[in-house]
């Protein structure tokens, strides 16, 4: 344990970013006794990937592990079978058990490039709720009435809308709730939009007679468009095994009014100082938090050289180094007929677009139409398609 830091200032570094601590009394009353505090935080694994959408909530556990207090990371494979029906105005599609098991494997990890090792327990939900049992399950039940199900602005939202609310949606944050119970959870972590559940991890604990956890909810991260809440299903993702080159220049790409909220939940940069960045320089402000980033899952070495490239390519108009190399066949080619076979775009449709767009460089130079290019009578041409793609097309 840091008992060397006053409680004042844990409690600093705790509240950093959070939306709301229920309570903060509580939490203070923990942080008094100096006992090692088991933070929870259950995550359904639904999709392969993590995003910087879900580290929001590691970064605050991480913090929780510096200051000496242990993580409980619930991989919800059980759970992940029904799905959480939190922020959502339709019915989760179900996952079959291999795709939950696969999920699963990805996710431990990857939460390892964030958290402690030595003060993280991995358990999964199906370890106690495959146990509860259909007695188990009804005693559960009985704990809820469905008025106060209705009171979650999703289930009121579909219920008003006659839009299906399925039972097995409603025995959901009673299952997560249990998960609280079974770990005797001190603390529980999780987005705003799962208030409801967390919450209902407290109710349950003191019916079983446990000290009802501390809630602590976190802000839903915006994605690169700015707008909607980072999401794979948006494509406005920033996922944390993409490339190097793809991670810091999603980042530069995001919109400045965002910025400071990824540096405060992303980072532990000093925010008056933070602040003062964005309002005098915001394109070196920006450029800054992706280094800061990219540094953190890939090293400094790495973070340097990419933004070394993005200024080449931004700043100095450059073609940056290392460009992938494309061997073509020596005969004549339609420019939109080669970016689709060579994969450099999705469809005719899209190669066309960005020709009108400007968004297509033939040796740095504006393409604004669909052009013939003879590798008979050319070696090689570089290529860039949009803003940080490239390519080195040679004829053999």
């Amino acid at each position: 344990m840091q008992q060397n830091i006053d409680i004042q200032k844990q409690l600093e570094i705790i509240s950093r970013g959070t939306t709301e601590i229920i309570s903060q009394e509580e939490l203070k009353e923990y942080l008094t006794t100096k006992k090692q505090l088991r933070v929870k935080f259950g995550i359904d694994p639904t999709a392969s990937d993590i995003h910087l959408g879900h580290t929001v909530i590691l970064h605050k556990l991480r913090q929780f592990q510096d200051l000496g207090h242990k993580v409980i990371f619930i991989i919800g494979d059980f759970t992940a079978r029904i799905g959480d029906p939190s922020g959502r105005d339709s019915t989760r599609p179900l996952l079959s058990e291999e795709e939950i098991i696969e999920n699963a494997k990805t996710y431990t990890q990857q939460m390892f490039k964030i958290l402690d090792k030595t003060k993280t327990e991995v358990v999964y939900n199906s370890q106690w709720l495959y146990h509860l049992g259909i007695d188990g399950l009804i005693q559960l039940c009985s704990k809820y009435t469905v008025a106060r199900m209705l009171e979650r602005d999703d289930f009121n939202f579909r219920y008003k809308n006659n839009l299906p609310i399925t039972i097995l949606e409603f025995i959901y944050p009673l299952l997560q709730g249990y998960d609280s119970v079974a770990v005797k959870a001190d603390v529980e972590i999780g987005g705003n939009d799962q208030k409801f559940n967390l919450l209902m991890g407290r109710e349950l604990q003191k019916d079983a007679g446990q000290k009802p956890q501390v809630v602590i909810t976190m802000p839903l991260l915006e994605g690169t468009d700015g707008v909607r809440k980072m999401s794979k299903s948006y494509n406005n993702y920033i996922s944390i095994n993409d490339t190097p080159k793809d991670m810091f220049g999603k980042i530069m790409s995001i919109p400045d009014n965002i910025m400071l909220k990824y540096f405060e939940l992303l980072t532990n940069e000093d925010m008056d100082k933070i602040k003062h960045m964005c309002e005098t320089d915001p394109r070196n402000a920006k450029s800054y938090l992706a280094y800061l980033i990219v540094k953190q899952y890939y090293g400094e070495s790495v973070a340097i050289y990419e933004k070394e490239q993005f200024d080449k390519i931004f700043k100095e108009k450059q073609v940056p180094d290392n460009i992938p190399e494309i061997k073509v066949e020596k005969q004549t080619y339609k420019l939109v007929d080669l970016l689709v076979k060579l994969n450099l775009v999705n469809s005719k449709n899209e190669a066309k677009r960005l020709i009108l767009q400007g968004g297509i460089k033939i040796n740095q130079k504006k393409v604004l139409e669909n052009i013939e290019i003879d590798f008979n009578k050319v070696g090689h041409i570089n290529l860039q398609i949009g803003k940080i793609k490239f390519a080195k097309i040679v004829s053999i």
